[in-house]
């Protein structure tokens, strides 16, 4: 069976397996009111981009919006990309704690899938909302809340 032969321009758009990843982090949170997405160097110390639901739209009910969470995305891929970041390992986090969600908003799923599709290799997916080791007492009183 004969080989396709690629010409000179198709060799240029197809991915480079053999070039070197520089990972990142990138650290999702989403609440129900809105998706901050923030991208730090692989010890998590120094920030390198940085953007949330609230650049990206007009008003404050479409802050967490799958819409607003796709466009910082591509926001924060495009600065990782001239910065030399082409891979990132990504930690989900809800609002979580003792009174909070501890489900990640609808945000957090759209930001994921847009990184992909900007070009970003993704690595580990991790879920660090922060769960309470029963310090405080939840709100609702000795009965629970009566609905």
């Amino acid at each position: 069976m004969k080989k396709p032969e690629y010409t000179e321009e198709r060799r240029e758009s197809a991915p480079d397996y053999n070039q070197r990843i520089r990972w990142g982090i990138a650290h999702i949170y989403s609440s129900y009111n809105n998706t901050i997405i923030t991208i730090t160097d692989i010890t998590g110390t120094e920030t390198i981009a940085r953007s949330s639901g609230g650049q990206i739209v007009k008003s404050d009910r479409l802050e967490s919006s799958p819409t607003a969470a796709m466009g910082a995305a591509k926001k924060v891929a495009e600065i990782c990309k001239e910065k030399g970041i082409n891979g990132l390992y990504i930690r989900v986090r809800a609002q979580g704690g003792h009174n909070g969600s501890k489900s990640p908003g609808p945000g957090a799923q759209a930001a994921i899938r847009t990184l992909s599709r900007v070009g970003m290799r993704i690595g580990k997916i991790e879920e660090v909302t922060p769960e309470p080791h029963n310090g405080c007492r939840m709100k609702g009183g000795r009965r629970g809340r009566r609905v």
